[in-house]
């Protein structure tokens, strides 16, 4: 039987020893996760939310020594181990998904700016995140010290991932072969975009595209928002004989070629951009490989421009030891918590409005 999230809280170990122990470790972490569900992500705002709804809290909490301070949250969020708090997530997560067969696994990073620590000599965390498109997931994640080491952190993140069925999508820097190696070997598919880091493979691609369109697999579609036209096209191709390092890339089924059309209000003047991307799912067609770029790039919106805008992540200054990776942490059960009771269809900001202003609507959000 599957655990609920507190339940599974429950296996982080309090790093508090003696005296320092006035509060239940695993109480601590529900009313900062409560509060986050509120709009209240600060250390002060979860006292101040512990303290107002603290009557409502012992309906289910004992709270034995009343409501924590800011200071014990932010002691508490320093000190425990972000590998376990990444365990927890990934461990209730895989026990809410639902299992889709092709489900895009969008694989992308996110820096914590405010993160950087001038006093402890440490740079900004760059999270590396695995998004499950069609569930609204956040499925797991790995914190490095920079951009840079993405490439050592996505084959870790695809190990401990359950991906089998899955397509997974990677911005340029996972394109490796290794990595498409990994995937395979997880029993997904890839999708990985070909760019200036692998030169000599964009140029063949490109002109073996661009000279042979009439032989590929074609799609279309066209978009109109807000005065702006967009047009996207996918040239996609399994001939793949003449590529001499068609080999090198495990389970390698075609390349395609997107390229993106762009007029804005009512002008003349056209933005046109392409993409290249080489892909191992057999019999896909152009109209899948524009879908599946399609919730790769959505990942933006679905996830980082919700932790910036929505939760103001890189303007959030926890930089004491461990404090920025678990409180990333935290807001990603917070978003999957949200996303994952669908009773209203609001906003994520207006789910959180209406977990402040309704109890009862918090409650049932917490045990999503």
């Amino acid at each position: 039987m599957s655990r609920s999230l507190i339940e599974i809280l429950g296996d982080v170990e309090d790093p508090r020893r003696g005296n320092a122990i006035r509060h239940n470790l695993v109480e601590i972490l529900a009313i900062a996760l409560l509060a986050s569900l509120c709009d209240c992500t600060h250390y002060t705002e979860m006292e101040l939310f512990g303290i107002e709804r603290e009557e409502w809290l012992r309906g289910f909490l004992t709270l034995e020594n009343g409501i924590p301070s800011h200071d014990t949250f932010g002691d508490v969020f320093a000190a425990i181990d972000p590998e376990q708090m990444r365990q927890c997530l990934m461990e209730w997560v895989a026990s809410i998904r639902q299992k889709i067969q092709g489900e895009v696994v969008a694989i992308d990073g996110k820096t914590i700016c405010a993160s950087r620590s001038e006093t402890e000599e440490r740079r900004a965390i760059h999270v590396v995140s695995a998004w499950a498109a069609e569930n609204g997931l956040v499925l797991g994640e790995l914190a490095v010290d920079e951009k840079s080491n993405e490439i050592v952190a996505i084959p870790k993140l695809l190990q401990m991932l359950e991906l089998n069925g899955c397509i997974v999508t990677i911005d340029a820097m996972g394109t490796q072969k290794e990595i498409a190696e990994t995937i395979r070997s997880k029993g997904a598919d890839y999708v990985l975009p070909v760019k200036d880091n692998h030169p000599n493979l964009r140029e063949d691609i490109e002109l073996y595209l661009t000279t042979e369109k009439e032989t590929c697999d074609y799609a279309k579609t066209v978009e109109k928002s807000h005065g702006r036209y967009e047009k996207r096209e996918c040239w996609l191709t399994e001939a793949i004989d003449w590529l001499e390092d068609a080999g090198k890339w495990h389970g390698l089924s075609g390349i395609g070629m997107i390229q993106s059309t762009v007029q804005k209000n009512g002008s003349d003047a056209t933005e046109a951009t392409v993409h290249y991307v080489l892909f191992s799912k057999s019999g896909m067609t152009a109209a899948e490989l524009l879908a599946v770029k399609r919730k790769h790039w959505a990942i933006e919106n679905s996830l980082h421009w919700v932790l910036d805008v929505q939760f103001d992540e890189d303007n959030m200054r926890m930089r004491v030891r461990n404090a920025a990776e678990n409180m990333n942490i935290l807001r990603h059960m917070t978003i999957n918590l949200l996303k994952a009771e669908t009773s209203y269809k609001g906003s994520i900001n207006l789910k959180r409005k209406k977990c402040l202003l309704s109890p009862n609507y918090l409650l049932k959000v917490f045990a999503s």
